[in-house]
């Protein structure tokens, strides 16, 4: 749940701290309080887009601080998540969020102490938190959003059948466009897959071999300078020990460090320092002793072959003419052949390959036909149960002769559009399937069922949103709701009743519902009242709690605008009694 929200700097708020419950929380004002700004501050936490215009000037930036406790495989989840990310969770297992947002539009999100793309954010807002306000009913009207929210309701069972499905469809499309390019652009790719094989045939001749040109280059380089590398090494060989051909007496290293070593053992009874020394003296001439006998071999190594000095020019010459082809070096020009190998079998438009192309075509879109069919019937086992829940749920919120129903709906072909076979129907297909759903509303017996948009009032909207949410939550998702005025053009007894929905939606879920309704505001377990002061120079809003007597006077406001009234504070208090009976119930 989200236990604390501070808010700076954000419209008409300057700084202010709601502390939250685990149940209903209800947010109450007069109307340009700034309970909108609650709501812009939650969505600024969790991601949401940045209005610089909405920063105060002063301090010129807005800051919105969250602490969130999640318990549960959820809550594991969403700490594991932060941890991977670099963040550090409290040692309650709480976790910190920030947002800030700048007068210039600049925008930076913090959790857990670690800096953090602004989608982390997002991330875990899909997670933890779900709002829903007079927006999100304009949303519903769209037939994509309908049905989303039916494949929601159906389970996950359906999600897996929905991902096997686009699956299958994405690579269905994928053979349907591949096929169709290879016999639209066939003379264009034989004509490119002509001058890749011509490539590929030179290489092949040559057979260049990886780092060949920088080997052949070192080799060119002893070769030319055979002699000179010769004398050098001979030189070195009899200094260290005699070596090959010596030409006078001088003695040599080897001899001279044997004279040492056995001077100063002959002492190191005297001294024993001196028979340390003499050890080192010997660890020497084993050294040198080692590297005359490599010095020995490189000389066996070396050999002025005219013949193969010319073969390695022919060579080197044949792997330039590559390089100035193909690329800067020999490995390039390998890397050039195989991407030029699987060039050609992309670019092969053989009757023999578009065959089996069309085969894989039929065999796939035969696969999505029977998939779809699938979808189609698993949605409209769905929409059954999810028209009797939303129905229910409808008839507690004083609409009791409306029903909603979900038709799903096949989708006609279109001419140049991807088409298959459903039990022997051709349908359109999407990637999302190959019907259409359409929430429709009997507003009471005999009426025609209407889609929402036509046959639903702002009030009726509300309420079908509001069962739709409460059967949501009964299939589960995420663990906080926020409600910002759904209850518009509601009131009355419907009133009481979504007060009451909500405060049972709280049992399970935390919730937070932003109204003007004291209808609602009654069955919250926790009330904050968002107020103005206009005393200073500038006009600014906070948030506090109120109970008990503040409270009948505050729903006694809402009812009649007088929050002094003894009438109004003895209805408020009678509403607050009738809400408390109906949460123990």
């Amino acid at each position: 749940m989200l236990e604390e929200l501070r808010i700076t700097g954000l419209g008409v708020i300057d700084d202010t701290t709601l502390r939250l419950t685990s149940g209903m929380n209800v947010i109450t004002g007069e109307t340009g309080a700034g309970k909108t700004m609650v709501v812009t501050g939650l969505g600024l936490l969790f991601g949401g887009r940045a209005d610089a215009g909405r920063v105060r000037a002063d301090p010129g930036r807005a800051v919105v601080e969250g602490r969130l406790n999640l318990r549960g495989t959820l809550g594991d989840a969403v700490r594991t998540r932060i941890t991977d990310a670099g963040g550090e969770p409290d040692d309650d297992g709480s976790v910190l969020l920030t947002r800030t947002v700048t007068a210039e539009g600049r925008s930076r999100a913090h959790v857990g102490g670690r800096s953090m793309p602004v989608s982390t954010l997002s991330e875990l807002g899909e997670q933890v938190l779900a709002v829903h306000g007079q927006s999100d009913q304009l949303r519903l009207l769209r037939p994509s959003e309908q049905r989303s929210a039916l494949d929601r309701f159906a389970g996950p069972g359906h999600e897996k059948l929905i991902d096997s499905y686009k699956e299958a469809f994405s690579r269905w499309r994928a053979v349907v466009e591949d096929l169709a390019d290879r016999r639209r652009n066939a003379r264009q790719r034989s004509q490119e897959a002509d001058l890749l094989k011509l490539g590929l045939d030179e290489i092949t001749r040559v057979d260049p071999q990886p780092g060949e040109d920088e080997d052949l280059r070192n080799e060119v380089q002893r070769l030319e300078h055979a002699e000179g590398l010769r004398v050098a090494a001979t030189l070195a060989a009899q200094a260290l020990a005699g070596g090959v051909e010596a030409a006078d007496e001088t003695p040599d290293a080897t001899q001279l460090l044997g004279l040492a070593r056995r001077t100063l053992e002959g002492q190191s009874a005297v001294d024993s320092s001196l028979g340390d020394l003499a050890a080192r003296i010997e660890e020497a001439a084993t050294l040198v002793g080692d590297v005359s006998s490599e010095l020995s071999a490189y000389l066996g190594t070396l050999d002025a072959d005219p013949a193969r000095l010319e073969a390695i020019y022919e060579r080197r010459a044949a792997l330039r003419a590559l390089t100035r082809k193909y690329a800067d070096d020999i490995d390039g020009v390998i890397a050039w052949a195989e991407n030029a190998r699987t060039k050609l079998s992309l670019l092969d438009s053989s009757d023999e390959l578009l065959d089996e192309l069309d085969k894989e075509r039929q065999r796939l879109e035969a696969t999505v036909g029977e998939l779809a069919g699938r979808l189609t019937a698993a949605r409209r086992e769905a929409a059954s149960r999810f028209s009797e829940a939303v129905s229910v749920e409808l008839a507690g919120l004083a609409m009791p002769h409306s029903r909603v129903e979900v038709a799903v709906l096949t989708r006609a072909p279109v001419r140049d559009e991807p088409a298959v076979t459903v039990d022997g129907e051709t349908l359109a297909a999407g990637a999302d399937g190959a019907d259409e759903v359409e929430l429709r509303l009997h507003a009471h017996p005999g009426a025609p069922a209407l889609p929402l948009q036509k046959g639903a009032s702002g009030g009726e909207l509300s309420r079908v949103m509001l069962a739709i949410e409460v059967v949501f939550a009964g299939a589960g998702g995420p663990p906080t709701l926020v409600f910002d005025e759904v209850d518009s053009g509601v009131g009355g007894t419907a009133a009481v009743e979504i007060g009451r929905r909500l405060a049972r939606l709280a049992r399970t879920h935390q919730v937070l519902v932003v109204t003007h309704l004291p209808q609602v505001a009654a069955f919250a377990d926790r009330h904050l009242v968002v107020a103005k002061d206009t005393g200073g120079a500038i006009t600014t809003s906070g948030v506090r709690i109120v109970e008990e007597t503040e409270r009948a006077r505050e729903l006694s406001r809402m009812l009649a605008g007088l929050p002094d009234s003894d009438l109004g504070i003895a209805h408020a208090e009678e509403l607050l009694s009738v809400a408390a009976r109906e949460k123990r119930a």
